[in-house]
């Protein structure tokens, strides 16, 4: 199931022209199917929201394993190359133009996401973080490396817990200007959180 969902989002188109502020990274589609499969194992593929969603790997790739999935993100353009992504590999996803804070939903929502790392703008990863503890009971969240005491603290003042943590060094492709290499490995640190009953 994982090796056959990577091959399928290996076809995706990623960012035009990726906004560094916006800190936009494709997720590889190995690391996107390993966290999807991951959440589906685990009985948490229902509703799926995808925070930041980019050009949708996660949201699409949940759609394909079963899950009603909604992808929101505030760059118009990267919404778009995501519903072309969507609909080349006949996923239905709903995108939605929507800043974070602005989210509400009435039901609760699993949350697989790739936030910003906060490289750019310090904290960028926080609003993200904030909003996934408010509308959803269980979270799947990538984050750098190094970053699981700032997990700690933000479960234990929203009452969620850190159920799994999952480590891998992926390759990140040269995206911009700066870059000087095609690509370098970086580490970093996926967690399952879960509200506290």
């Amino acid at each position: 199931m994982k090796k056959e969902l990577a091959i399928i989002l290996e076809s995706l188109e990623g960012f035009d022209s990726p906004d560094i502020n916006l800190e936009q990274y494709v997720t590889p589609p190995s690391l996107a199917a390993e966290v999807v499969v991951n959440a589906k194992l685990m009985d948490d593929l229902s509703i799926v929201v995808d925070l930041g969603c980019g050009t949708g790997i996660l949201a699409i790739a949940s759609s394909l394993l079963g899950a009603r999935a909604i992808g929101f993100d505030i760059d118009i353009k990267a919404l778009k190359i995501a519903r072309k992504n969507a609909k080349k590999v006949e996923a239905e996803v709903e995108f939605v133009v929507s800043r974070i804070e602005d989210i509400s939903l009435k039901k609760k929502v699993t949350v697989i996401m790739n936030p910003p790392f906060g490289i750019q703008k310090k904290y960028a990863d926080r609003a993200f973080l904030r909003k996934a503890m408010e509308i959803s009971n269980v979270i799947y969240t990538m984050h750098s490396a190094g970053t699981e005491r700032y997990i700690s603290d933000v479960c234990r003042d929203k009452k969620f817990e850190i159920t799994h943590l999952w480590r891998y060094s992926i390759p990140l492709r040269r995206s911009y200007k700066f870059h000087e290499k095609d690509f370098k490995y970086i580490p970093v640190e996926v967690f399952r959180l879960r509200k506290k009953d």
